[in-house]
């Protein structure tokens, strides 16, 4: 465990190391703050028309109608900035040659890749700290529940690993870190909206399509509710996107 932290640290501070932490972060805020703002202007506009019709303001409910579609818009940011954050975890290692000082180090393939795996969602969980800026001026002038926002966070924290999970696979590919970004989005992309392409398929293909559908498992999450066959899926997405890694980077261990 100590050699998996000491990894996972050194990936950390390399993002930071680089301008790739930053401008990750500066992206996420951004994209963040947009649809922030978008999200509670729409619902101040609807407390204000009840308002006019006689009905009470408070009558709307927060977290339903403005935290739960400002998390499901959480998805989009993953899809632009996860490919920036997972590029550069094997490629860069590659392209500078230091691939090979990790591999030939005292250090198993499980370990170094559990050990970028932590490093990466450690950069995930501090852009996720900065969404909560948000969610705390909610708190101080509104009256949200707490609960389906914890199991909201638990949902968009998994979505996060089974994303990471996938772009380290596919950053142990190559050895160029726009390739690497490239092909992340666009199996991103794939994952986001395979449910739409299969629902002009047939009944059978549909059903198959929305359970591979990474996005439609977040929902329940949303919602506050907390569903055993979500948790399983992202766990085994994850568990999958990782074997696959190490098997890589194994491969790259006989090569060398």
């Amino acid at each position: 465990m100590r050699n998996i932290l000491a990894v996972a640290q050194k990936e950390f501070k390399a993002y930071f190391a680089s301008p790739i932490a930053y401008i990750a972060i500066g992206v996420w805020a951004l994209l963040y703050g947009f649809f922030f703002w978008t999200i509670l202007s729409y619902f101040l506009r609807q407390s204000m028309q009840m308002g006019q019709f006689g009905m009470a303001p408070q009558a709307l409910n927060v977290n339903q109608q403005l935290i739960r579609p400002l998390l499901q818009n959480v998805t989009i940011m993953i899809l632009f900035t996860m490919p920036m954050v997972t590029m550069r975890t094997y490629s860069e290692e590659k392209r500078s040659g230091t691939i090979e000082l990790l591999l030939t180090s005292p250090l198993t393939d499980i370990q170094i890749v559990m050990g970028k795996f932590l490093g990466a969602m450690a950069l995930y969980g501090v852009m996720l700290l900065v969404t909560m800026i948000h969610i705390g001026l909610l708190f101080i002038y509104g009256n949200p529940e707490w609960k389906p926002i914890v199991t909201a966070y638990l949902g968009v924290l998994l979505l996060g690993g089974c994303f990471i999970s996938l772009g380290l696979f596919i950053s142990s590919l190559t050895k160029n870190q726009i390739v690497a970004g490239m092909v992340t989005f666009a199996v991103f992309l794939l994952f986001w909206i395979i449910n739409w392409m299969g629902s002009f398929s047939g009944p059978t293909i549909d059903k198959v399509t929305q359970y591979l559908s990474i996005i439609d498992h977040l929902d329940d999450f949303t919602k506050g509710v907390v569903d055993t066959s979500h948790v399983i899926y992202y766990l085994s997405f994850i568990t999958f996107g990782l074997f696959l890694t190490v098997k890589s980077v194994d491969t790259e261990r006989w090569r060398g």
